[in-house]
């Protein structure tokens, strides 16, 4: 898609992130003719939403910076059921408390990439209408308009029931609560726009279908891709898990450290969807070859680690990079995973130190990695399955450093 008049459209064209659209040129007239307003819903699956999620935040952003009102709804009553789509069995149920205690976590995510003062941006929780639904009414209202013939055809459920996998009755009903979230915010704030990845596609255009059919209202739908690295990863995963966007789930030097581990070719693309940089200097930095693309990641783990936690943060960071592989120091902002004075007086197996740190799942793969010759520590070769740390392994600062290859780096700190 290209040509779009409006500089909505056009910037999420030209950054990569339009997968489809319902309608592309009347979205385009009405972003052109004045302020819209769109939304994007979260579920509180988690304390914080991961990397995974950083192109819906991000699409949200530029929606704000090229003139429209951008809503961030989080799912307190649709956290109460889950999406199904496209997972292979149920999600686990979330008691209130759960999914309070989630939704706290969760807006602190969004800080830095939206203005909500005066009502530029707005938080919205679903829970303030679906957890007073009354059934009956909900069924004779809403649900009259829902052709289950329909429901089962889409890839979503399909999925599930071709595998032969059982999908609840509750889990069928998500569709249903996520299209009337399009309707309610629409008669509640003119929100005439529903964005989300791909895989929302099929729950997207019920809404728009349920605006017509309840209130004869033209509603719009706009996907992003779904993103994998190069080499097929999910994006905001790791072999160590999740890539949270939130500071006490994942120090920024690891979110820095993720991203500045990005494959060569995913650098362009990564610049474009996750960093404000112009279009011209991301060309620059993606035209950059050889050992240069590396001064390229840095520069895309700086710009989304300054977004997400600040300037000062990103250039710790990096300045800790820096340190470590370029000088061999201690960077303060290395993670650190204190362990008790009486483990290194007993002498502490050097492969469990490793699984204690979080560098390796199992001791079985902390033996192949030394086999492999990738575990060291304080910068030493480790050799020897049976070697054992001990108080005499602390430095000056009370730390032993852990390696697991270049770039995985942890500090035992002795308590």
């Amino acid at each position: 898609m290209s040509g779009f008049k409006s500089d909505f459209l056009r910037v999420l064209s030209e950054r990569g992130f339009v997968h489809q659209i319902s309608d592309p040129e009347g979205l385009d007239a009405a972003a052109l003719k004045g302020p819209i307003t769109a939304y994007i819903g979260f579920d509180a699956t988690a304390p914080s939403l991961h990397a995974g999620s950083l192109i819906q935040i991000m699409m949200l952003h530029w929606m704000q910076q090229t003139g429209h009102k951008p809503i961030a709804l989080m799912g307190g009553g649709t956290s109460m059921v889950g999406d199904p789509s496209f997972k292979d069995e149920a999600r686990k149920l979330l008691t209130p408390e759960d999914i309070e205690r989630n939704l706290v976590g969760i807006r602190r995510c969004f800080a830095r990439y939206l203005d909500f003062d005066g009502g530029k941006a707005l938080m919205v929780n679903n829970a303030d209408w679906l957890l007073g639904i009354n059934y009956l009414e909900f069924l004779r209202d809403v649900g009259r308009h829902f052709s289950v013939n329909r429901m089962l055809a889409f890839d979503s459920v399909k999925l599930r029931l071709d595998r032969e996998q059982s999908l609840s009755f509750l889990e069928f009903n998500y569709m249903i609560l996520q299209a009337y979230d399009f309707v309610e915010l629409n008669r509640r704030l003119g929100c005439v726009l529903q964005m989300g990845g791909s895989d929302q596609w099929g729950n997207i255009i019920n809404g728009i279908d349920l605006g017509r059919r309840m209130h004869d209202v033209s509603l719009y739908a706009l996907t992003s891709p779904l993103l994998t690295t190069s080499s097929g990863a999910k994006m905001g995963k790791t072999a160590n898990g999740a890539v949270w966007l939130n500071a006490d789930q994942l120090s920024p030097y690891d979110f820095w450290q993720y991203w500045r581990n990005t494959e060569d070719a995913d650098v362009e693309r990564f610049l474009k969807l996750y960093t404000t940089l112009p279009l011209s200097e991301v060309a620059r930095l993606a035209a950059l070859g050889g050992a240069e693309i590396n001064e390229a990641k840095k520069v895309l783990a700086g710009e989304i680690t300054a977004l997400l936690h600040g300037r000062e943060a990103a250039e710790a960071a990096a300045e800790t990079a820096r340190r470590t592989f370029e000088e061999g120091a201690l960077g303060s902002d290395l993670p650190t995973v204190a362990i008790a004075a009486g483990d290194l007086e007993a002498g502490l197996g050097v492969l469990t130190a490793f699984v204690r740190a979080g560098l390796v799942a199992s001791n079985g793969e902390a033996r192949r990695a030394l086999d492999g010759g990738a575990l060291k520590v304080n910068d030493a070769a480790v050799t020897d399955a049976r070697a054992t740390l001990t108080a005499a392994d602390l430095n000056a600062d009370r730390v032993i450093k852990l390696s697991f290859g270049r770039k995985k780096h942890v500090l035992l700190k002795a308590g």
